[in-house]
């Protein structure tokens, strides 16, 4: 067991998690390649190790071995190298979760070209603005009749953009995927001299949420996957030929996350499912029927599973629950684990990073905490003074220690913007822009970006304390809290409020929030204006784009 593993980590258990921060270490190979090193090699000394078991909505399903893997990616390669991609080349996917994502992101892999994941919502404008900044020159797309006519407009407005190709269907003036994969010869020889990779070269680039300006573009190496070792045996706890499910859509950095890459290097398989839209009870229904072994949510998803019956549903052979991408609120934390028996594991970090901070499993869970550190990064808060803030004060949480070791799997840079990313490295740390506090204990938790911190009549408020306060009340599913203008204090509290159903968005239960919040959490932090929306805007990860909610209020002050 743990074949693939040994060969990259020489201790693989710790018996504390003083002991894993010590002695846990990653050897980090000259010239790897995930797609060699990792599927190519499962393929060779266990070829039907199952990689990835995939199903949608339509009731159809496939299981992919890894040798299925190893050798359609072949085939796709040479497709690709047909149509003239090359090391280097820059090539756009938009495939949502369909199984021909994990088949093409190997090929393009073993060629050397850059892979840049896109969501099913961008718009032409999104489209455009990615193609223009990175100088894409192929895209490929799912059968989708918006996708499809967001890439044609966006083509125009994009010249870089020589070939277009549709999977899982046919389009006039597109290539038809499935056809150049049966056209495509089987056999595929790993690259040597300059054309093989090395770890420097440019794996994938990440456009960011976009949450303030334009979409940063985070270039990540050859070596990133390797850093999700630590994200996917330590937090998530996945184990060699078991089942795990994060869900994710391929545009997002979680599916690097939770849906391939330390996943496949553990030896586990990935569940997809291709959900035309979330509806809770059908995924507690695929936990159930696929008898899940590991399962990673974002906390927005949790919230609405718990307004089912989750009684109803044997989740029994489900060992861990993690959660990333919002902060976790302990009210969800509480039922979740009154239902299922288990605590739900946190875990923090970003588009730059694999996992940062979690619940280890020699970590004890406290509602509310984000956890403690990974092993291999330093983590420290910057106060505002400059000096590293001390236990329970907040400061901007950095990586630190970087002119003596790089972490794995923390990005490299932004593409084509020394300026910002000198900004963000500097004195031999990284800062992420997130603000936290560590308690005595070394557990941190997390406030809010260093814009969403709303300042008050000379206090410092939080939303994420605010926004759990809230969510304990029966009436919330979701909330966001930020500040709204106020003429005499400057800003105020602002609750933008999802209510559960059954529940009248009206003055007396205005009221009776403020009264809860009062009661919960510090009185001064109450919010003072509450407005009820039925869904709050979220970015294409998922996140809630509170900027567009402080926006809004400015505009209506």
């Amino acid at each position: 067991m743990d074949y693939l593993l040994k060969k990259y980590c020489p201790r693989l258990e710790f018996d504390s998690y003083e002991d894993f921060v010590d002695n846990f270490d990653i050897k980090i190979p000259e010239n790897f390649n995930f797609a060699y090193d990792v599927v190519d090699e499962w393929a060779a000394v266990e070829p039907e190790k199952v990689a990835l078991v995939w199903c949608n909505d339509d009731g159809e399903e496939r299981t992919f071995t890894f040798s299925d893997i190893a050798r359609l990616s072949d085939q796709c390669a040479n497709a690709l190298t047909a149509l003239g991609v090359t090391k280097g080349s820059v090539v756009l996917l938009v495939l949502g979760q369909r199984w021909e994502y994990w088949v093409i992101a190997t090929a393009l892999f073993k060629i050397g070209a850059v892979l840049i994941p896109g969501t099913t919502q961008l718009t032409k404008k999104d489209l455009a603005y990615r193609a223009n900044a990175a100088d894409i020159e192929m895209v490929i797309c799912q059968d989708n009749d918006y996708v499809i006519e967001q890439v044609e407009a966006a083509c125009a407005e994009a010249p870089s953009i020589t070939n277009t190709i549709v999977v899982a269907g046919q389009r006039d003036g597109w290539r038809i995927f499935d056809e150049l994969l049966a056209e495509a010869p089987t056999t595929w020889e790993r690259p040597t001299g300059s054309r093989a990779t090395t770890n420097d070269d440019t794996l994938m680039i990440y456009f960011t949420s976009g949450t303030t300006g334009n979409p940063k573009m985070v270039r990540h190496n050859h070596t990133h996957p390797l850093g999700h070792i630590i994200t996917a045996r330590y937090w998530q706890q996945v184990r060699e030929n078991t089942l795990h499910l994060s869900v994710s859509d391929s545009g997002w950095a979680k599916f690097g996350w939770g849906k391939i890459y330390g996943q496949w290097i553990c030896g586990a398989g990935v569940f997809a499912y291709d959900m035309a839209s979330f509806v809770p009870t059908n995924l507690l229904q695929k936990i159930q029927d696929y008898k899940l072994t590991t399962f990673c949510v974002p906390p927005t998803m949790y919230r609405f599973m718990l307004q089912e019956d989750v009684a109803r549903y044997d989740l029994s052979s489900v060992q861990n629950f993690t959660t990333a991408g919002e902060p976790l609120n302990a009210e969800v934390t509480r039922q979740w684990k009154e239902l299922t028996g288990h605590t739900i594991r946190e875990g923090f970090g970003q588009t730059e990073s694999v996992v940062l901070i979690a619940t280890w499993p020699w970590v004890t869970p406290r509602a509310g905490s984000m956890g403690k550190p990974a092993a291999l990064y330093n983590i420290r808060l910057l106060a505002e003074d400059g000096a590293y803030a001390p236990d329970g004060e907040e400061g901007e949480i950095c990586v630190t220690g970087l002119s003596k070791q790089w972490p794995p799997g923390l990005f490299v840079g932004y593409c084509h913007d020394e300026e910002r990313t000198a900004q963000v490295f500097s004195d031999h740390r990284y800062n992420l822009g997130d603000v936290a506090w560590c308690d005595s204990d070394g557990y941190y938790t997390f406030v809010g970006r260093n814009d969403d911190v709303i300042k008050c009549s000379g206090y410092r408020i939080g939303p994420f304390e605010v926004e759990s306060a809230l969510i304990e009340h029966p009436a919330v599913v979701e909330c966001a809290v930020t500040g709204a203008p106020d003429s005499l204090r400057g800003l105020v509290v602002k609750a933008t409020v999802v209510l559960a159903s059954g529940w009248t968005g009206d003055e007396t239960l205005t009221r009776e929030l403020q009264s809860h919040v009062k009661k919960t959490t510090a009185p001064y932090k109450y919010p003072r204006i509450v407005e009820f929306v039925d869904e709050l805007p979220k970015t294409i990860s998922g996140k809630i784009r509170r900027n567009e909610i402080r926006r809004a209020s400015e505009d209506a002050s």
